[in-house]
């Protein structure tokens, strides 16, 4: 067993944030050979438990569980900072052109590597990503997953209508594709699968039936897609599926709603909607940085929580301005003041990071699991430098309270402050 010292960060059952200034973080080999939470606590405390473990002391620093990201595209990397009207005109410019690439195995391999460096520069040790509709590109991501040692889930996307050609899949093949890389990915070491409809639009009634097929035949992996992002996409959907009651409900009928489903956006729902994804254990990734940057609309976090729903915090790169999860807190942190919440509420630094923690990883069906520093779990964790830089060392030398240091690294931290990335 190894121990490690400084201020250290975690959560209780609650979402309740637990602090020692001068913590004790011990850990040891679990199980299935990765490192695990054996004690937690004080060092007064905990160093009595352990009084031959050896020490590694980091005077000044924070231990933090490592950050989830419920949402991404691994090879939309090269896409960010790309200007667009909006979502569709995007998508249409930059994104698929970006995309009809990773059918070359060594340019997906490329692009992976860079993205899991920036991933692990800016903290992140948990991710739920999306890949393209290329058998190449999820077995680029998970081959450098795995060698990372990484919890990682990706998948190949299904979109066999209204995509160009390069990225447009064939219904039957894709669905043969995705059970292969099924049975090839998933479960192995720290490496999951996600069932991956691009979103309801570019799916056709027959790819979205033989997806929720296969999210029936194998439950223990993941379902992810995108739901009510944008006003435009919305109409569109009511258009394509004038049965259907909303948006959500499309998934719904085919299956795609559960345990371990994870929706992106999901900003306009209405109250039928989120109390449909609270009965069936589905999840909500809000990522608010991509929001504000294709003017998409804000995700109400009040009505979320009080449906609840499921939900916790991505980065949405590319169409998301960083992969920093300071970033990504500090503009939940706005939209949950501009957005549906009631006149001088916000979200509180601790839960803005426990949305990136232990609530993201409740989302993904793996609390217990990632996400927290109790006992038990993987031992997944970032080392943070207060003093970074001059004004956050200024500012977080005049914190009085937890939620004040907290809140210092969401407005003024980035990748600087991220010392070490311990993973398992």
């Amino acid at each position: 067993m190894k121990a490690y010292r400084a201020g250290l960060l975690r959560f209780n059952a609650d979402a309740r944030a637990l602090f020692d200034a001068d913590g004790l973080l011990v850990v040891g080999p679990g199980p299935q050979g990765w490192n695990r939470v054996v004690d937690a606590g004080s060092h007064a405390e905990v160093s009595r438990r352990h009084p031959d473990v050896p020490i590694t002391h980091w005077p000044g620093r924070l231990i933090a569980p490592g950050f989830i990201d419920l949402h991404l595209h691994y090879p939309q990397t090269d896409v960010i900072g790309s200007p667009a009207e909006g979502l569709l005109p995007w998508l249409e410019r930059y994104t698929f052109p970006h995309e009809a690439r990773f059918a070359d195995p060594v340019h997906a391999a490329e692009v992976a590597a860079f993205f899991f460096d920036e991933l692990q520069r800016h903290g992140v040790t948990t991710a739920l990503t999306f890949a393209t509709s290329h058998v190449a590109s999820v077995d680029a991501a998970m081959a450098e997953a795995q060698r990372r040692r990484l919890r990682f889930i990706t998948g190949k996307v299904l979109q066999d209508r209204h995509s160009p050609d390069g990225v447009r899949d064939e219904t039957e093949q894709s669905l043969i594709d995705s059970e292969a890389l099924i049975r090839r990915w998933h479960g192995l070491d720290r490496l999951g699968y996600a069932i991956t409809p691009r979103f309801a639009p570019t799916s056709t009634d027959a790819q979205l039936r033989g997806a929720g097929e296969l999210a029936a035949r194998h439950p223990g992996v993941w379902v992810q897609s995108h739901v009510a992002e944008n006003r435009d996409e919305v109409r569109w959907v009511a258009e394509l599926y004038p049965q259907s009651r909303s948006y959500l409900e499309v998934y719904g009928h085919f299956g795609l709603l559960r345990e371990r489903a994870v929706y992106a956006h999901c900003i306009h729902l209405d109250a039928a909607d989120r109390a449909l994804m609270a009965s069936t254990g589905t999840a909500a990734a809000a990522s608010p940085t991509s929001n504000l940057f294709l003017g998409s609309g804000f995700f109400d976090f009040a009505a979320a929580r009080a449906a609840g729903m499921r939900h916790g915090l991505a980065s949405d790169v590319g169409g998301g301005t960083s992969f920093s999860p300071f970033h990504t807190m500090l503009a939940a942190y706005a939209v949950g003041r501009e957005g549906h919440t009631k006149p001088g509420e916000s979200l509180a630094p601790s839960h803005l990071w426990w949305l990136h923690t232990a609530g993201a990883s409740a989302a993904l069906g793996l609390q217990g699991v990632v996400g927290n520093l109790t006992p038990g779990h993987e031992a997944d964790f970032v080392v943070l430098d207060p003093q970074a830089t001059p004004l956050l060392a200024r500012r977080t030398a005049q914190a009085d309270s937890l939620e004040e240091l907290l809140f210092a690294f969401i407005v003024l931290g980035d990748e600087r402050a991220v010392e070490r990335v311990m993973v398992a």
